[in-house]
């Protein structure tokens, strides 16, 4: 029996949620950019399409279109989704060869992510008033995602019971299910015991943030709530939740702080992500290594 292109990507994410035991997020980005890559399969050869009807001439023309109005990260994403997608079907004897594998990943446009600088930082904590509804878990929000640079995702999987708030320390379910523990900053600590004081009519959740109705807050809800803050101050342009990780990155950086250090705070798996994220230029890496090298400078007369 010959499955349809349809039911081998259903294959495919059946094992990336059992097997591979993807966060929901990124099952649903699979899932979106393989829908897209059917829509096409389909378009051109039939509604029976299957994987072996995919080849590298097909994906081309596939990758064609993007280009017409999708950034180049997106191409690369969505490519990427498609090789995996490929890579399984070889990997289970559905398939010879990858098609995938053909087809170079665009280029990425070289920018650098905006960060806030310390002024602006403090005023975005000190935007929910005491006179605004949620006030209290806005705030420890904002505290919490700058205090200890937590993916948004991360932040709205918390419970209670892995904050420590005598020790200042958060325990955190990263990307692929790895745990972490990130230190709290005193006022983020602050932030999230008065934010709890507040909300003892929850007193069965054990979510940390909560949304209007009691229940565990999502990731709109969270980008929403920057979004508010930021529209109210007018400080600066609009910015993501993944904003302030980037400035607690950042801001670390500048302090000082070691790149190692920085990517076991971050939950990277690789240091170059983490020198990316944090946009190091050659100007900081050569303080650096002026500061830190014995034989950076040469004595006097040589």
């Amino acid at each position: 029996m010959q499955y349809t292109l349809l039911q081998q990507i259903q294959q495919f994410e059946l094992y990336l949620e059992t097997e591979r035991a993807v966060s929901p997020h990124t099952s649903s980005a699979y899932r979106s950019d393989l829908a897209q890559l059917l829509n096409f399969a389909v378009a051109e050869k039939g509604e029976g399409v299957s994987a072996d009807d995919v080849d590298h001439l097909l994906l081309r023309r596939y990758l064609a279109g993007l280009a017409k109005t999708s950034k180049k990260s997106s191409i690369g994403r969505k490519l990427a989704a498609i090789r995996s997608f490929f890579r399984f079907l070889v990997r289970r004897g559905i398939l010879a060869k990858n098609p995938a594998e053909l087809i170079a990943t665009p280029k990425k446009e070289q920018r650098l992510p905006f960060h806030l600088d310390i002024d602006q930082t403090t005023t975005l904590m000190e935007a929910p008033g005491i006179d605004q509804k949620y006030a209290l878990r806005d705030r420890a929000i904002l505290e919490l995602l700058y205090s200890s640079g937590l993916r948004v995702s991360e932040l709205t999987g918390l419970n209670i019971g892995e904050l420590d708030l005598a020790a200042g320390m958060v325990r955190v379910t990263g990307k692929g299910g790895k745990e972490r523990i990130v230190p709290v900053g005193s006022r983020a600590l602050e932030a999230v015991t008065e934010y709890l004081e507040e909300r003892r009519e929850y007193p069965i959740s054990e979510a940390l943030f909560l949304n209007s109705r009691g229940d565990r807050i999502n990731r709109r809800s969270v980008a929403r709530i920057v979004d508010t803050h930021v529209m109210r101050i007018a400080a600066f342009k609009r910015i993501s939740p993944h904003t302030l990780r980037h400035t607690f990155a950042t801001h670390l950086l500048e302090g000082g702080a070691d790149l190692r250090a920085i990517q076991e705070l971050l939950g990277h798996a690789s240091l170059s992500t983490t020198q990316k994220y944090t946009h190091v230029s050659i100007d900081r890496l050569m303080e650096v290594y002026d500061k830190a090298h014995p034989k950076a400078h040469t004595k006097s007369g040589e």
